[in-house]
Formats: C-alpha cells, structure tokens, sequence
C-alpha cells in the first residue's frame, strides 16, 4: 500500500511545513511539531461564485451595541463582562474534575427557566450520566435538550434543526469530522471543529460555548490558534484538594481579562462566593509572626489574602528559598533590597513566602506584605490582626503608590480592620476614611515600625 502523505503541524500557532523541525519559524518555540495526515477536503464540482466586498469608511460604520444576556450566575457574568453576548464563541478550560461541566450545566439550568433553549452536546459521557449529574444539582425539566454525538456534521445538523438560544460543547477534543483523515483530538480536526462552530455561531446569532482539555503546562490542548479563533477563553482554576474554584477571563473581546469568579465545590454543584476576602480568611492565626493580611485586586475586585513567611538559619551553604501562591523571584528581589536598604542580614537564613489558601497573586502591591511579614518573621514580632498591609517596593526601598488603594482601604475597613499600612502617595489621596492610616514612604519606615 502506498503510504499517505502527511505534513506537521506546529502546536502552538498552527503553521504548516512539509517536514519536521525542532523550532517553529512562526512562533519560535521547540518541540512543537506533530505529524498528521494531510486533510482531504471534499468541495462542491459546482463553481464558487464569490462576491467581491468592497472596504468602508470607519465613520460609515454604525457602531452597535452588543446582546448580553444574563446566566444567571453572577461570577460567571462577571468574568464575561457583563453577561452572554449573543452570536459569541467562549472556550472553557481547565484541569480534569475541576468543575467545567458541573458550572455549564448550572448555567444551562438557570437560562432554561429563563425558557431559553439549551443544546447540550456531550461527546465524552452517556445520557445516564449527564442525567444523574443534572438531578444532584438540581436541574428537573426545562428546555434544556442533551444530544450525545462526536461527528461535527450530525452535530451542525441538529443544530440548524433545533435553532437553540445557547449550545454547549462538552467537549471539543472529542468532535471530528469525516471531510479530515485524522484522529479527534488532532490539530486538524480541533482547528476544523472550531472553524465550524464559529461559523454557525456569527452567521446565526447563536452562543456556543466550548469545554476545552488542558496539557500538563496548564494550557488548552490542540493548536494554540485554538485561542485565537474564539471570543472569549476562561481558565478555571483551583486546588483538587481545595473547595473553592476561581474561574478567570485570559482572553475577552467583550469586556475585561482582570475580572475573577470565585466558587466553591459541594456536594449540589458551584456555589458562589459573594465575599472572596472573607472566605480567603478564614483560619487565619492570630499573635502569629510572619503573618498577616494583604489587598490585592482582582480586576475591579478588592480582595484580601493572607501572607505567611517563615525565616530560620539554614543549616547548609547554600539557603533554600521557596514561595508558594506569589512569584519567586521577586520574593528575591525584595529579600536582596531588604539587605541592601535596610541592613537586614539575611544571607544566612532560609525563606519560606506563602499565599495561604492556595490563590496566586502576582500583581505588584504584594511587595510591601512580603517584605513586612519576612521582617516579622525573622525578628519575631507579630503584626497587629487588625492591620492590613499593601503597597509596592522599589529596588532603591521606596515604597510606591498603587493603583486603587481607596477601594482596598473600603474592603478592609467593611472586614473590620482598624488600619492600614500603605504608600504615602496613596494617603495623601484618600480623603475618608474610617481606619487608620499609616503612610510610609520606604522600607526603612516599615523596619522602624516593627520596632514598636
């Protein structure tokens, strides 16, 4: 038998070449080519007549406002910027068991008693199964219609049969097509499945939401113009062994990539989180050193989180420094700046940072709480459980003002904080408050202060 002919694919941005490479020319990155079989197409034997478009003016276009429609799950519209958008293509993403399925069947429940109709399209489980998990969250009737199918044709047939307000695709690695000579899965048959649902979704107004498989690096699997392709990507992310699920916009045409929706597991599905600071807390130890709370924002969300840093000698020549839930080299960094500005000797000691509760915080107004807790840590003098700390740290030690510091301030203060340690640029800008304040203008104010 003759052997057919294939090419390789890059994974990450989908270029094609004839033969294998260890670096992609597009996209740079190694060890990204996979052998598939070439596609064969069928076409049409009729003769394409296609309709020359002319460009248009900007100022002749008649901007218009997008559809939203309400979830009916708060966090979820939040992420979304606002709602559905009708006509969208939104990929779901995220780790085995996590939670996918379960928070698109919550939402196919509450748009079903909005008397929407929902097409849920499962390649991956039975009727049975999908049905035992729609009773333990509560989903008993509506207009919510399951169809269990992997072939891309049978499922864009029923879906210009049925006409649904919403479809959901559970899940996209599993769909093929018989026009591809590949295994599903493929880059070719992932890039063709989602080449056809964004078409049905633009030409006929409908929303198609996407579950996507992740890679052990976290990332979607298939072709990275996977990404490209569709709307909106949210990741969602959380510990196995920890309740609560973070569901996070990576990509959104429609509105804002900061905004977080946090859930919790139980035993009736997802349920929403409304105050994130308070459940971040919980447990949190008091008269601790090294301990202490942090504002953060998530998009336009104050939250608080704990930060924890433990400091001993090291008993080997090498010191061993470690952070969990922040980034580790800028804890470096700013254990270097507290030896160089402040006079702290910490060349000796072993350092452990950590974002209790498993959230990963990355933005900059984490440094002064780093740095407060290492120093609380190795002097052993435990800050106030009243206060709560933010603010960003310099190479020279200055502390520099932060964006937003009025509503992180109003989150402490709705907490029950009684003060707040914070840049002076970001004092002397907020008119009311009902905490106290301490501005600080660097990190040897903060090193005199715990001397008190």
């Amino acid at each position: 038998m003759a052997k057919g002919k294939t090419v390789f694919f890059c994974r990450e941005c989908g270029y094609e070449s004839g033969k294998w490479a260890g670096q992609c020319p597009a996209c740079r990155q190694w060890n990204t080519f996979t052998e598939e079989p070439v596609a064969k197409v069928k076409r049409s034997k009729k003769t394409d007549l296609r309709v020359v478009s002319e460009p248009i003016s900007i100022a002749d276009i008649e901007a218009e406002e997008e559809t939203r429609l309400c979830s009916g799950i708060e966090e979820l519209d939040r992420v979304l910027g606002g709602g559905i958008v009708k006509g969208s293509l939104v990929l779901v993403g995220g780790d085995p068991g996590i939670g996918k399925s379960t928070l698109l069947l919550q939402m196919c429940r509450e748009l079903a008693g909005m008397e929407k109709k929902i097409l849920y399209v499962s390649g991956e489980e039975s009727l049975s199964q999908i049905s035992m998990r729609a009773k333990r969250i509560g989903i008993t009737g509506g207009r919510l219609y399951i169809l269990c199918e992997t072939n891309l044709e049978l499922i864009e047939e029923a879906i210009h049969k049925f006409s649904p307000d919403i479809v959901v695709i559970d899940s996209i690695q599993t769909m093929y097509s018989d026009e591809i000579e590949a295994a599903p899965g493929s880059v070719s048959q992932v890039r063709e499945a989602t080449g056809v649902l964004m078409k049905i979704a633009k030409g006929e107004g409908i929303t198609i939401f996407i579950i996507g498989h992740v890679t052990k690096e976290g990332v979607v699997a298939g072709p990275r113009v996977l990404e490209h392709m569709v709307d909106t990507v949210l990741y969602f992310e959380g510990d196995n062994t920890a309740a609560y699920r973070i569901l996070r916009a990576v990509k959104n045409r429609f509105g804002s990539t900061n905004e977080i929706g946090v859930f919790e597991m139980q035993g009736t599905g997802l349920v929403q989180v409304k105050n994130p600071s308070e459940y971040m807390l919980k447990g949190r130890p008091e008269g601790e050193a090294g301990s202490l709370v942090a504002a953060s924002i998530e998009g336009t969300r104050p939250i608080l989180v704990e930060v924890q840093a433990l400091v001993c000698r090291t008993n080997f020549n090498m010191p061993r420094r470690t952070a969990a839930g922040t980034d580790y080299n800028r804890v470096n960094l700013l254990m270097a700046v507290l030896e160089k500005r402040a006079g702290i000797q910490l060349s000796d000691c072993d350092a452990y940072v950590n974002v209790a509760g498993g959230i990963k915080v990355v933005e900059p107004a984490l440094d002064l709480a780093v740095v407060t807790a290492i120093l609380s840590s190795f002097k052993n003098i435990a800050l106030d459980n009243k206060t709560v700390v933010f603010g960003e740290v310099g190479l020279t030690g200055e502390v520099r003002a932060v964006n937003m510091a009025e509503q992180r301030v109003a989150e402490a203060s709705k907490l029950g904080f009684e003060c707040c340690i914070l840049p002076q640029a970001n004092k002397e800008h907020i008119k009311r408050s009902n905490i106290k304040l301490i501005g600080v203008n660097n990190i040897q104010e903060i090193v005199a202060l715990m001397r008190r």
